[in-house]
């Protein structure tokens, strides 16, 4: 499967996996059947951006990051379909799937425009001149995050330290964000952080979630009796604030 339909497909488990829907449940809340998701969860066929958008929806989440994804996974899934698939997509599907995709692309746009216009505030502002700024964490006289920006090679310190919502490194109290390869932020500098305090070390502590960060999940996740595939979730973020 290539990497990129791989994604999508992960994403797509991963949510229906915390909803707790099966697959009937998902047949009954969309207008797709249940060999459809089937199908569609399993990467034996790309589902239509129409289907990502209700899962999405029926479990809660926000559509657009997941619609990116599809996007690019459409893109590769034209360049060469699984071997005996090439007749998987009804007629249905793939208008389904066509008309989904020009509007997909005017969000694709959007997001664009919002990432040029962050690396543009970037720019003015130089957040990674001075090596010797003040920590992004909260104390340190401020209550927020900067924008992350990865910086290559530039490790972040960890300070993990234990409170009322248990263990953290300051960088984000989230306990829900997916991260897999290609990952970056200071969700992902928080869990290198908590990793490194478990005694699996991620590497160096940069806010990109790497193979060796993938590694140390792994053997974390091993040890602590969760499902091993190295994708940081609900579960092993439970865990790593323990």
């Amino acid at each position: 499967m290539d990497e990129r339909v791989r994604q999508l497909v992960v994403q797509l488990r991963r949510l229906k996996d915390r909803s707790g829907l099966s697959l009937a449940a998902l047949a009954a809340k969309t207008s797709y059947s249940r060999s459809s998701w089937e199908r569609y969860l399993n990467g034996r066929q790309l589902p239509p951006a129409d289907a990502v958008e209700q899962l999405a929806l029926v479990c809660g989440a926000d559509p657009v990051r997941l619609l990116v994804l599809h996007e690019v996974a459409a893109d590769a899934w034209s360049d060469e379909a699984p071997a005996g698939e090439e007749g998987a997509f009804d007629d249905e599907a793939e208008r389904a799937r066509r008309s989904a995709r020009r509007r997909t692309r005017a969000l694709v746009g959007a997001v664009i425009a919002l990432s040029v216009a962050l690396v543009a505030t970037l720019l003015l502002t130089h957040p990674w001149r001075d090596a010797e700024a003040p920590s992004p964490r909260d104390g340190g006289g401020g209550n927020s995050l900067e924008p992350f920006v990865f910086v290559q090679g530039r490790s972040r310190p960890c300070d993990v330290k234990r409170r009322a919502g248990g263990l953290t490194a300051g960088y984000s109290s989230t306990r829900s964000t997916l991260m897999d390869l290609k990952t970056s932020g200071w969700e992902v500098v928080e869990a290198q952080c908590l990793l490194k305090f478990h005694h699996f070390d991620p590497g160096i502590t940069d806010g990109s979630y790497g193979p060796r960060s993938k590694e140390a999940a792994k053997g974390f996740q091993k040890e602590r009796g969760l499902v091993v595939d190295g994708i940081v979730g609900p579960d092993t973020w439970g865990e790593l604030r323990r």
